[in-house]
């Protein structure tokens, strides 16, 4: 797990414009180096649509490149003005872009180029860095680009929040914001909301400033509307255990690590249930009703958050996470109740028996359900490179 004093949430919302499926807006982050650096980029592609998304996604995707190559800002800077076609008519590129860069054993830089002005807050109270300007000038242009350039060093309960034009501008024509809901606005909403729920979440954050643009936009959403939020802080910790242990010698180890676990827990299996009872010496108690006529309802212990099914449970809950965004929200079955619980979570720890359970051999069932190391091993690289979270595997 991670050996610094705190975690880095990074969470993105996005909206497409009203008339499109495909959002205009493209945003990609990374972790790299054994996982002490973090790299973020979002770019706003011209219009909205397919061109848009095309032109956005070769923009952020050579800003994580060349970032993650430990170029220098005027460097990225160079090549990707550089790269990015024109509009002939206004003489402005075709996309802009805002890079974070999260070095843990150095420090943040942000590179920002055309998008709203970037917010950074420390606990409640704006910080403002000094920035730079970097002029540059590629070769087919008449007119200077200015980027701007910042670095500082990263607190614990630092946000850092950047934003396609969508936030800024939605509300554009209405009676409240004639001239668009405007940056000083949007600071303001953060601003409001992090004072009156100081441990909101990074996702949280930014699906309410892209749900309050679409307010704005009375639903109809005028731009292609994007919002990340960098949260610096304590993980969040979650344990998932599933699967009887090999020796049953090692029930009370399993019940013991649970108990001594600082964080949520989460059982998934009638037999691991059924273990850590008889070890906790508690009863089990099973809901009647499931949400999900695919997955046997859950059931609730004193001391776990959540006890579901096992196998089936865990490979919905994969498919749900792996598909999950803005246009795809998670429901209240036994499978959204855990990857909801994994999506809150920053450090989360599996710890998988393998003594098999021969429930599960019955040749009707489907072929995707693997065995569960093999299961929870595609879990956890998903966790890693989708949601840039810690997870550590532990067999039993």
């Amino acid at each position: 797990m991670n050996n610094f004093p705190f975690f880095i949430e990074v969470a993105c919302s996005q909206k497409s414009h009203f008339e499109e499926r495909i959002c205009g807006d493209v945003f990609l982050s990374k972790k790299t180096e054994g996982k002490q650096r973090v790299v973020a980029a979002l770019s706003d592609g011209m219009g909205h649509g397919v061109k848009a998304n095309i032109l956005a996604t070769l923009t952020s995707t050579m800003a994580l490149s060349l970032t993650e190559e430990h170029k220098n800002p005027n460097s990225i800077a160079h090549i990707i003005m550089k790269t990015l076609p024109i509009c002939s008519q206004r003489q402005i590129s075709y996309s802009t872009f805002t890079i974070v860069d999260i070095d843990l054993n150095k420090d943040v830089s942000i590179i920002e180029f055309d998008n709203p002005q970037t917010l950074i807050l420390r606990g409640k109270e704006i910080f403002e860095p000094e920035w730079h300007c970097i002029v540059t000038e590629g070769e087919r242009r008449k007119i200077n680009k200015e980027i701007l350039t910042c670095n500082f060093d990263p607190q614990k309960e630092d946000r850092i929040v950047f934003w396609s034009d969508g936030i800024t501008q939605s509300g554009i024509g209405s009676d409240d914001y004639p001239t668009g809901w405007g940056i000083k606005n949007a600071i303001k909403f953060v601003h409001k909301i992090v004072s009156s729920e100081p441990q909101i979440s990074a996702q949280k954050l930014a699906s309410k400033l892209v749900n309050m643009a679409a307010v704005n936009d009375e639903g109809l959403l005028k731009d292609d509307t994007s919002c990340v939020v960098i949260y610096f802080r304590t993980p969040r910790k979650l344990l998932v255990c599933s699967g009887p242990p090999f020796n049953p010698e090692n029930d009370s180890i399993l019940a013991s690590k649970i108990k001594e676990f600082e964080g949520k827990k989460a059982i998934c299996g009638a037999t691991t249930a059924d273990i850590v009872s008889r070890e906790f010496r508690l009863p089990i108690v099973d809901n009647i009703t499931s949400n999900d006529h695919e997955l046997p309802p859950t059931s609730s212990m004193r001391g776990v958050d959540l006890i579901t099914e096992g196998i089936l449970t865990l490979s919905k809950t994969f498919l749900l996470l792996d598909r999950y965004s803005d246009k795809s929200p998670l429901s209240n079955g036994p499978a959204d109740e855990l990857a909801k619980l994994i999506l809150d979570s920053d450090e989360i720890t599996f710890i998988v028996g393998t003594r098999i359970n021969e429930a599960n051999q019955d040749p009707r069932l489907p072929v995707e359900l693997e065995m569960r190391r093999s299961l929870i091993k595609r879990i956890k690289d998903l966790l890693e490179q989708k949601y840039l979270k810690e997870v550590d595997v532990e067999f039993i």
